[in-house]
């Protein structure tokens, strides 16, 4: 039996060889009903075109590099879910990096930059994994990449990004905690290197400055965005001398470690100490109590993320690299009140 060619799809689906072609390479140009009969045809004559030939001659890998923290994370879960439904949807395949796991060294990611093994990266962090030669490179910079979730760090300041506001929203957490009557307020942060964890935390200190509230030096802890961080922290806010009424995490899943601290230690939640997190990941709204936090569009923000991204790969990079301030939501739920008083 000869081979099913491209030919062969064009006379039975009775459209142009040029109009398959577009219906494989760029779908997006196609009428629904064109489409329609050209994948009927397809499937009745079983082609499969050639995709490593066509990345060739496209000068196209069809392949995304994803660089992350982590795909546990239960908020950048959400995150790739918006990331993959924009891949699936355009033919891209994903090519997933984890930082805190060194799936790659950066040399690696550096050399797969420069070799062009992707068409682009979603950089879901606000440190480069690729070092400043890298970047920095002429021939480099026409690659496109979109930071998304975390500010951007001055060596990624010409690339467009796509975050919520975290000063302003950490700002509004600390002051919700104001005005539930909160003077004794800690903050959990994550790493300091991270432009995110400074915002969030510069957030909360600019809240308890314009409301005159001082803050001790042992309230401001680190606690490495992860839940044993956490509870290492919390523990160590128990024991001091002024033991806070409110503890605000800097992450939902530092949250639910302080929250196992606490009542590891006898204390209720809230009455004894209200619990503030950030993101509103899927696992907020069921901790004991459920979780007050600062919600995130994480899908929305990966589809965005996945969205710009592929503009840039099909229409050239833009000269707008202002990033895309998305919006946050505070959800006030049962792990925060009043002091000293229980939530109903």
């Amino acid at each position: 039996m000869s081979q099913v060619s491209i030919k062969d799809v064009a006379r039975i689906a009775g459209v142009s060889i040029a109009t398959v072609s577009r219906c494989i390479n760029e779908p997006q140009r196609v009428r629904p009903a064109t489409r329609k009969l050209v994948q009927k045809a397809i499937d009745e004559t079983g082609y499969s075109p050639n995709t490593l030939a066509q990345s060739f001659r496209r000068g196209k890998t069809q392949v995304i590099m994803v660089v992350l923290p982590s795909v546990g994370d239960p908020f950048f879960t959400e995150v790739m879910a918006g990331i993959r439904e924009v891949a699936s949807e355009r033919g891209y395949s994903l090519l997933i990096n984890e930082t805190q796991f060194n799936t790659m060294t950066a040399d690696e990611i550096g050399a797969m930059v420069v070799s062009r093994q992707a068409d682009g990266i979603a950089l879901l962090a606000s440190m480069s994994p690729f070092g400043t030669r890298v970047l920095s490179s002429s021939s480099q910079r026409a690659l496109p990449i979109v930071i998304g979730c975390e500010t951007i760090s001055e060596d990624l300041s010409s690339f467009p990004g796509i975050h919520i506001d975290n000063i302003g929203a950490a700002k509004e957490a600390t002051n919700y905690l104001l005005g539930l009557g909160h003077e004794r307020i800690a903050f959990i942060y994550g790493e300091h290197k991270t432009l995110l964890t400074q915002d969030r935390e510069n957030g909360y200190r600019e809240a308890m400055s314009e409301a005159g509230k001082p803050i001790d030096s042992g309230w401001v802890v680190a606690g490495r965005l992860t839940i044993d961080g956490a509870i290492a922290a919390t523990e160590k806010l128990l024991e001091h001398p002024k033991r806070p009424t409110a503890i605000f995490c800097a992450n939902d899943e530092m949250a639910m470690g302080c929250l196992h601290a606490i009542q590891s230690a006898g204390l209720q939640v809230p009455g004894d100490i209200s619990v503030m997190g950030f993101d509103d990941n899927r696992y907020a709204k069921i901790t004991n109590p459920p979780l007050t936090t600062v919600a995130q569009p994480a899908k929305s923000i990966g589809k965005k993320v996945m969205q710009r991204l592929l503009h840039e790969i099909e229409h050239g990079r833009s000269r707008d690299t202002e990033p895309e301030i998305v919006p946050h939501e505070l959800v006030v739920r049962a792990s925060t009140a009043a002091p000293g008083q229980t939530k109903a």
